[in-house]
């Protein structure tokens, strides 16, 4: 992953995605209480504490330091955070998307918008070959969101993660540079 000097903005139709800063942690603490964003990704947990947005917002500035990740607040154009994304180096140029969104803004397309963007980033600024991501096979929403902005279902990863002493198959789609 190429590094950057300054952590970057990109400005889309109706968002703005800058980084995680302090002032962000009460919203991030209040969308995350309800329970369903721990049933529907891997590593948000219940019950999601101011502690959890501190330590979030605290590793995703040291992410972007060691150039191992970006985790973008995705505002809207009152500079709201709404949600986050981001790419998270794995090696070998390639990283993983993920993201999440308040539940008052889902249904109106914006992680879709801000997964392009990011796509469009991490091609272009960071000089990645792949970009991946995986779901839940109970999340069909986010699979959608991946196929919208251009990935390909590449493999159902069986019982591929652990969450609350379950085992869960997971589907992975990915996009490479060349496919775009």
């Amino acid at each position: 992953m190429r590094k950057l000097e300054e952590f970057p903005t990109i400005e889309t139709e109706r968002l703005v995605l800058s980084q995680l800063k302090e002032e962000d942690i009460p919203f991030v603490t209040e969308y995350l209480q309800n329970k369903i964003y721990s049933d529907l990704t891997s590593n948000i947990p219940y019950p999601y504490t101011r502690e959890h947005a501190e330590f979030w917002v605290k590793i995703s500035k040291e992410a972007f330091e060691q150039n191992t990740g970006y985790t973008f607040a995705v505002r809207n154009k009152e500079n709201l955070i709404i949600g986050a994304i981001g790419l998270h180096d794995r090696d070998d140029d390639k990283a993983e998307l993920g993201y999440w969104l308040g539940r008052l803004f889902w249904n109106k397309g914006y992680i879709t918008e801000a997964a392009a963007a990011i796509i469009d980033f991490g091609f272009r600024e960071l000089a990645l070959n792949k970009i991946y991501a995986t779901y839940f096979l109970h999340n069909p929403a986010s699979g959608r969101i991946m196929e919208k902005i251009g990935m390909e279902k590449e493999a159902l990863l069986k019982q591929h993660l652990k969450k609350d002493g379950e085992y869960f198959d997971v589907m992975l789609h990915s996009v490479f540079k060349n496919k775009l």
